[in-house]
């Protein structure tokens, strides 16, 4: 959040008056309200919806998009009072609404939204902003809309790869005297891939000889489907069964393969053990506690990560019940017991679907700062576990990216934790 938009990218593509050095040339009133021209202390030139009754209330600008280009949006955005999800929302075919892309914004300083759409075929569309407080002004700046060829797109993709994963490596070959030893052949083998690639691991595993086969042949990581998840583990109230989950770990372990933790908790109501719905809130805490202390403790220091509290940006059962900031005394917990192993948060649509803010990247931030900042958490390893169950068509991959790139900048690890077609 800063204090002055920053240009628009790609000078605004084809966006007409992106930084509104003409008033508001090229832009229209969306829905209800009146949109105009203002400009700050400094001399920046914006535009304003006010006197909003709706949440798509906004301005609006007509665009052309072309089947199969990929087209990366972004903007700056600022709210008078508070603070509130904005969206862009592309409507196409004059009544199907798309939305590409959410940020936090709020008073006093500009937040940046970065999404886009892919266009699946050639239609115009109009590009509307959504805010569900139609109380406040919605402010915007340096509105971008650039397109992309899939050629372009796979360029950039390939140039990213050779400069962030490849690297040149030299070679000198000595005798044991160290002189150069000429015309050494020298034959590199690669033993275990530095990428982490994994497959999710269910407790057939333990009796199909044909499946562990084809498991240790292909992959050096895993998670297991719902063995160490707490309906697994104890069925009937303090009844604990850790056999199936110790068997599997037993397994991965003899061939190499590294395991996360999946997962503490979950914290959907429907996905708890059955008999946790029937107790108390005293009850509940004193069974959370034991589960905690039982599963992590039990593996502390066998697992490379935890999932802490799975989904808990789309589910709120222990927040309901004990408050919001139970999760991130969870993690803190988590981490105490079992200090070297990296925890994460691990929540689905993040960035397979753009029409779900919720668990938008910029959501999933402001989730993550709070767990970072609650006490008892300094120096907690922590990573970003990302779902990626694609179901509503074709991928949105400038939304896939921009996402990428938000969660990038907080400097933790990123994985792909679930992935389904």
């Amino acid at each position: 959040c800063v204090k002055e938009p920053k240009r628009a990218q790609y000078e605004g593509g084809i966006i007409v008056n992106p930084e509104f050095d003409q008033n508001i040339k090229g832009w229209t009133v969306f829905g209800n309200g009146t949109i105009q021209e203002r400009t700050s202390n400094d001399g920046n030139r914006f535009i304003v919806a006010i006197n909003r009754t709706q949440p798509l209330d906004s301005f609006s600008q007509k665009v052309q998009l072309k089947k199969g280009i990929i087209y990366t949006f972004s903007a700056w955005f600022q709210l008078s009072e508070g603070s509130d999800i904005v969206s862009v929302v592309f409507k196409i075919n004059g009544s199907e609404l798309v939305r590409g892309g959410h940020v936090i914004a709020k008073q006093g300083c500009w937040s940046l939204l970065k999404g886009g759409i892919v266009a699946n075929f050639s239609s115009s569309a109009e590009i509307l902003f959504e805010s569900e407080n139609p109380t406040v002004e919605l402010w915007a700046d340096s509105v971008s809309l650039q397109p992309f060829t899939i050629k372009q797109w796979r360029s950039h993709q390939d140039k990213s790869i050779e400069r962030v994963r490849k690297s040149k490596v030299r070679f000198q070959v000595t005798h044991l005297n160290e002189t150069a030893l000429e015309g050494a052949t020298v034959v590199i083998k690669q033993t275990k891939p530095n990428f982490p690639f994994g497959c999710a691991m269910n407790k057939y595993i333990l009796t199909n000889y044909e499946y562990q086969k084809w498991f240790v042949a292909r992959f050096k990581y895993t998670t297991f489907t719902n063995e160490m998840k707490w309906y697994s583990t104890e069925q009937i109230q303090g009844q604990e069964n850790y056999t199936i989950a110790d068997a599997m770990l037993k397994f991965a372990k003899e061939n190499g393969i590294s395991v996360r933790g999946h997962t503490i908790f979950w914290d959907c109501t429907n996905l708890q053990p059955g008999w946790v719905k029937f107790l108390s809130p005293n009850e509940l805490r004193e069974a959370a506690a034991k589960r905690m202390n039982s599963v992590v403790s039990r593996y502390n220091g066998q697992l490379i990560a935890w999932d802490v509290v799975n989904e808990n940006l789309h589910c709120h059962f222990y927040e309901d019940k004990f408050g919001e900031n139970i999760s991130a005394k969870y993690y803190s917990t988590a981490y105490h017991l079992d200090p070297k192993t990296t925890m994460f948060m691990n929540e689905y649509n993040t960035i397979e679907y753009s029409g779900d803010h919720f668990a938008s990247p910029a959501n999933y931030i402001r989730k993550l700062k709070e767990i970072r900042k609650f006490p008892g958490t300094a120096g907690m390893p922590m990573g970003i576990g990302v779902q990626g169950h694609f179901a509503w068509g074709v991928p949105n991959l400038a939304y896939m990216r921009s996402g990428l790139d938000l969660l990038g900048a907080t400097g933790l690890p990123i994985w792909l934790t679930e992935t389904s077609v």
